[in-house]
C-alpha cells in the first residue's frame, strides 16, 4: 500500500444485479462499501504482483551471478574433458 497520501480517481465498473447484491452483502459484513471492497481487493492484487515482479528479478539475478557451493577447483575446460 503506498506510504504517502496518494491522490484518488473514481473507476467505473459495470456488474450485473446478482453480483452487486451479493457484493453489498459481503460488504456490509465486513463494514465497508462496495468501493472499499473493490479498492482492497486491487491493492492487494497489486501488491502481489509486484512482490512477484521483485521476487523474479532477485532470483534472476541470482541465477547469473551463480551460487557457490564451496570448494576450490580451478580446473580447464580442457582437463575435464581429458580422456
Amino acid at each position: 500500500m503506498p506510504t504517502k497520501k496518494a491522490r484518488k480517481q473514481n473507476v467505473t465498473v459495470s456488474l450485473d444485479r446478482e453480483t452487486i447484491h451479493k457484493a453489498k452483502i459481503i460488504a456490509a459484513r465486513r463494514s465497508t462499501s462496495i468501493s472499499g471492497l473493490l479498492a482492497q481487493q486491487i491493492e492487494s492484487l497489486v501488491d502481489q504482483d509486484e512482490s512477484y515482479e521483485r521476487a523474479k528479478q532477485h532470483a534472476l539475478m541470482m541465477l547469473n551471478e551463480g551460487i557457490r557451493l564451496g570448494g576450490n577447483f580451478k580446473v580447464s575446460r580442457d582437463e575435464l574433458h581429458e580422456r
